[in-house]
């Protein structure tokens, strides 16, 4: 790690350096040769969405790491490889992209593509759920880079070759993070993990962490599923039907939750990842209008089908397809993501929309899933190579293989009072 780690994260920035000094500029520079009018244009709008990019950008940086600190043991790596991940991320997004869609001129980075940047950061972040705890650090950063360009590569097909609607991405971001997280998982199989191990699990105070980047993430996605959507009505309707989406999947999600616990008590993990299946969900849709109470059908059954899927797939995958997904991510954004990619099929269907048809509309979830389980098979076998530093078995899910953890111990702590209280009662 002291060389590898150093060497590949510096090597990675030097050459993005360059990459942005030949080809990207700002937006500004070719539209003051235009005029001062499109120049104020660009300005207008920058300033305009740019409260939309910070919601978006606590998102990434708070909600994902914060929603991943439930392991007793890993809430440095959780925060800390997914800021390295993200940072990474949307300079390698705003290169991939921008080649993409600027057809052979100089990339100009305007709001719109930071936002869609830190998009594409998204898409790891969901995958690095589904293998968190039994990966290094180098080992994210090379996920990182494989898998953006998948994702630039079917984003620009599902956009511009199909035409589809996926205003808030359900299938190009959170069915394809989730499934391309599932296929690395699957050819990182560890058969020392089928029994479990002893740090997989949360304690009180890191149920707690990760309650706050779900709280995050719950407010803030109704900017998500809106940032990049046309000003007006779409932009109107991708708030309020998130909004609404989000607030029936609560509901529906604490009732299963404790519906399929044991005597009816509510279990964390189902809090922190149901409760946010409704943003997912409406999301290809979400432009569209589906009118609130539509909305709020497609929150309630994803609460639902989400505590569901943590309830009986999370452990069919790990004893029969071999896929041990940490973070559930294919319940929180797997299972999501395909309902929303059919929903925007029926609001299609019935008229709701004429954005897309419904042939494209297939066509894009078809991609989507078909070209994340490719690119993660494809990326879990370069991943599997015995010279990235992964950590043991035994190691796992440890911050102190990747961290300087300060040194205590559980029996160091005293709490005096405490302890003259139990002297009271023993006494008595």
């Amino acid at each position: 790690m002291r060389f590898k780690f150093p060497l590949l994260a510096i090597g990675l920035e030097i050459v993005l350096i360059v990459v942005f000094g030949l080809y990207v500029q700002y937006e500004t520079d070719q539209s003051t040769l235009n005029s001062n009018t499109n120049r104020t244009t660009n300005m207008n709008r920058f300033h305009q969405l740019y409260p939309l990019f910070q919601n978006v950008h606590v998102m990434i940086f708070v909600g994902f790491g914060f929603l991943m600190t439930f392991l007793k043991k890993y809430g440095f790596s959780s925060v800390g490889f997914n800021l390295i991940i993200a940072s990474l991320g949307l300079q390698w997004g705003t290169i991939v992209q921008g080649f993409l869609h600027s057809h052979g001129k100089k990339i100009q980075i305007g709001i719109k593509n930071m936002i869609n940047a830190d998009f594409s950061t998204a898409t790891v972040l969901i995958s690095f759920g589904a293998v968190l705890g039994k990966t290094s650090p180098i080992q994210m950063l090379i996920m990182t880079i494989l898998e953006i360009a998948a994702f630039a590569g079917n984003e620009y097909l599902v956009g511009e070759i199909f035409k589809a609607s996926d205003i808030g991405a359900s299938m190009t971001i959170h069915a394809f993070g989730a499934y391309f997280g599932l296929a690395v998982a699957g050819v990182l199989y560890r058969s020392g993990l089928r029994g479990g191990h002893e740090n997989e699990e949360s304690v009180y105070h890191s149920d707690l962490f990760a309650m706050i980047g779900t709280l995050f993430l719950w407010m803030f996605w109704p900017s998500f599923n809106s940032a990049i959507a046309e000003p007006g009505d779409r932009q109107y309707w991708a708030i309020v039907n998130t909004y609404f989406s989000l607030a029936a999947c609560v509901l529906t999600a604490y009732a299963l939750s404790s519906h399929a616990t044991h005597r009816g008590k509510l279990d964390m993990v189902h809090i922190q990842n149901a409760t946010l299946a409704g943003g997912v969900a409406v999301g290809t849709c979400a432009d569209m209008a589906i009118r609130p109470y539509g909305a709020m059908i497609i929150g309630s059954m994803a609460g639902i089908v989400s505590v569901l899927g943590y309830k009986f797939l999370t452990p069919l995958f790990a004893t029969k397809l071999r896929i041990q997904d940490t973070c559930g991510v294919h319940n929180l954004h797997g299972l999501p993501g395909v309902m929303g990619g059919l929903a925007s099929i029926v609001a299609i269907a019935m008229k709701v929309s004429d954005t897309s048809t419904i042939a494209m509309q297939a066509a894009a979830l078809g991609s989507s899933i078909g070209t994340a389980v490719v690119g993660g098979l494809i990326t879990g076998l370069i991943l599997k190579l015995p010279i990235w530093n992964q950590p043991t078995d035994e190691h796992c899910f440890d911050d102190s293989v990747y961290w300087e953890v300060p040194a205590w111990r559980e029996h160091d702590i005293r709490f005096p009072e405490l302890e003259g209280r139990d002297h009271q009662k023993a006494e008595v």
